[in-house]
């Protein structure tokens, strides 16, 4: 994604269709724009160890680079204007990016509106301008120069300064901001940055990285230094400020519970760059609460809601085929396959309960379920098992682990080894002392509750109770964050051009809350690997590296995976347009307003057409139909 700063692209993503949320809202206040004048808190400043540190002065013999020659993927028959309508699951606890509940769902779509120095192309994985013009490595391998585009203006307009990405290090750092993950890596990833004029910084980070890798590393983006008071009392000050980006909309209006509204800014900086021009098209964006998915549904079929996503195959195979505005001709149907990286779901096991810190257990955990008969059944066979945590990396994916199968033998010896010896009178399992094999799943979203209820089925026949646990998404995801849950099912998004082990595993996330390491995972071991493996400048000792953690994962047994979706399917009401390609090999998403995938610039690419609005809306009225549409692009799927 794009992102305030690349280790932004580390953050959960729901497999929802919509966002974070509360079920009672707080009552509706205004919106809160006004710049403050100055921080309060004495700003930590760089600590350096021998070795590290950029130059004072800007050095000479910098080759600077920059990419216009990749080729334009938006159209230019897009057009602007309209208001594109969506919905979320449920409403933000915060519009802060970093900070308590500042993780859910609505928060892809504010860092989404956050420009970074560069991005990369969605089809060459090039690097290419967009805040800044020119960019240039370090003689040390671990440093990046970079020349912000003076016309860069945040949206209140004050112009983007290379002080704004020195301020990103000293915010991130805070212990205002009340985030351990985000004061960790911007202090031990994150080395030293310094502003050499207006328009000029570099970065350090603390290892050397191959190639483009160190974009995708140390490409921190900016925050508003103009905008922010740091004190003890940041994080409740700022819950709900809106503040400055630096992307095309700018959020506008706050409904509390009820909608959340982004208005697209008159004259933007950015529309003349290359690779946005004939992008972000509509003048608003409206997300509205809808709690319940086939409720949207309902809304979506009486044209309240512009597009629906139907990947979930009852929405796909049942409900749209069935429905008469479908057959009528008045919404397509697209099934686009893309190449990017795989997001980790699964069931997330939280050691720190003592059955569960038990190899067996995790193992025979794993042989209870019974994914291949959710696959066959409630998916209808159009998701795949996933192997492993992370894949779709390239050459860094370990294609020797597989998934631990269902096999009630299996798992019934595995769980006796761990001294599970009897059955209650519910056939669940038990220790001598009366112990039951029992485990609540913390989840949020609806539609997962069908598979869940076949897993649980499944797992009982091998002795295993699953409690299933649903509640509000963004209470579900605090939950796992302050690491109150047994078993997290949840999906991670991923990002950049590599695996991310640090964040999920290293025991300096385990037992803290507000890390993502909700398994609690705490491998001596596999701390040194993965350090070795962020310390790595050579590209081939990394791939080793990650090939030999992503095994240590699968034999730790902490992450059961569950299934992959190498495609977006979705409906669009007729008037919503796109390129003739529908989308790019990394669109995670045809009709994206705003967000790019796993650090790619991908969205943005659709329009309303207004006039093919109005005639859809009069034939709907007369009767008059269509032939229906369905479209289906595999020229992006992976063998």
């Amino acid at each position: 994604m794009k992102k305030t700063t690349i280790a932004l692209a580390l953050a959960m993503a729901w497999l929802l269709a919509g966002c974070g949320g509360r079920d009672e809202a707080p009552p509706t206040e205004s919106v809160e724009t006004a710049a403050e004048a100055a921080t309060n808190e004495v700003l930590p400043t760089i600590e350096l160890q021998e070795g590290d540190g950029l130059p004072d002065v800007l050095p000479d013999g910098l080759v600077w680079e920059t990419n216009l020659d990749d080729p334009i993927f938006a159209s230019p028959e897009a057009k602007r204007g309209g208001t594109y309508r969506s919905y979320m699951t449920s409403f933000p606890l915060t519009l802060r990016l970093v900070g308590p509940d500042s993780n859910g769902g609505f928060a892809g779509v504010t860092r989404a509106n956050q420009m970074s120095p560069v991005a990369l192309h969605p089809e060459t994985r090039r690097p290419i301008p967009e805040l800044a013009t020119e960019w240039a490595f370090g003689e040390d391998g671990r440093s990046m120069y970079y020349r912000i585009n003076p016309a860069a203006r945040w949206s209140d307009g004050e112009p983007v300064t290379a002080e704004d990405f020195v301020f990103t290090v000293q915010f991130m750092r805070s212990k205002s901001i009340m985030a351990p993950w985000y004061n960790n890596y911007y202090t031990d990833r994150i080395r030293d940055v310094k502003a050499y004029d207006d328009y000029t910084f570099g970065v350090q980070g603390a290892d050397a990285k191959p190639g483009v890798e160190m974009h995708a590393n140390y490409a921190i983006g900016p925050t508003p230094r103009h905008f922010h008071v740091l004190n003890e009392n940041w994080t409740k000050d700022f819950n709900w400020k809106v503040a400055p980006n630096t992307g095309p909309y700018q959020i506008s209006t706050v409904e509390k519970g009820k909608y959340i509204e982004l208005e697209r800014k008159q004259d933007w900086w950015g529309d003349d760059l290359r690779y946005y021009k004939h992008r972000f098209n509509p003048d608003k964006i409206r997300y509205r609460v809808i709690r319940d998915v086939n409720s949207a549904w309902q809304h979506f079929l009486k044209a309240e809601l512009d597009t629906f996503g139907l990947v979930l195959p009852n929405f796909w195979h049942d409900k749209a085929a069935s429905a008469d505005e479908v057959r009528a001709g008045y919404i397509d149907r697209y099934w686009f396959y893309n190449d990017l990286p795989t997001p980790s779901g699964g069931f997330f096991l939280n050691t720190s309960n003592p059955l569960l810190a038990d190899r067996d257990t995790r193992y025979g955990m794993g042989h209870s379920m019974n994914f291949d008969r959710v696959i066959r059944t409630v998916l209808r066979g159009d998701y795949e098992r996933l192997p492993t945590f992370q894949l779709g990396f390239g050459e860094y994916d370990n294609h020797d682990i597989t998934p631990r199968q269902y096999d009630i033998d299996k798992a019934g010896e595995l769980f006796r080894k761990a001294g599970f010896t009897k059955r209650d009178a519910e056939g669940i399992l038990i220790r001598e002392d009366g112990t039951r094999l029992s485990f609540r799943v913390t989840y949020g979203a609806t539609h997962h509750t069908e598979r869940l209820g076949v897993l649980k089925e499944e797992a009982r026949k091998a002795g295993v109770e699953l409690v299933l646990s649903l509640i509000d998404s963004a209470a579900a995801f605090k939950q796992m964050q302050e690491k109150k849950h047994d078993i997290a099912w949840m999906t991670w998004g991923t990002g950049g051009l590599s695996p991310r082990y640090w964040e999920h595993f290293h025991s300096d996330n385990a037992n803290r809350p507000q890390t993502n390491n909700i398994t609690n995972h705490a491998n001596p071991e596999m701390d040194t690997l993965i350090m070795a493996y962020r310390g790595s400048s050579d590209l081939d000792e990394r791939v080793q590296l990650a090939r030999t953690l992503e095994a240590m994962v699968h034999e730790s047994g902490v992450f059961i995976p569950s299934f992959h979706v190498p495609y977006t399917r979705e409906g669009a009401w007729r008037w919503m347009r796109l390129p003739e390609h529908l989308g790019t090999r990394r669109s995670g998403a045809l009709f994206n307003p705003l967000g790019p995938s796993a650090g790619y610039t991908s969205g943005g690419l659709f329009w309303i057409d207004a006039e093919e609005k109005a005639r859809i809306l009069e034939a709907k009225d007369a009767g008059e139909t269509f032939e229906p549409v369905i479209v289906e692009h595999r020229e992006h799927r992976r063998s």
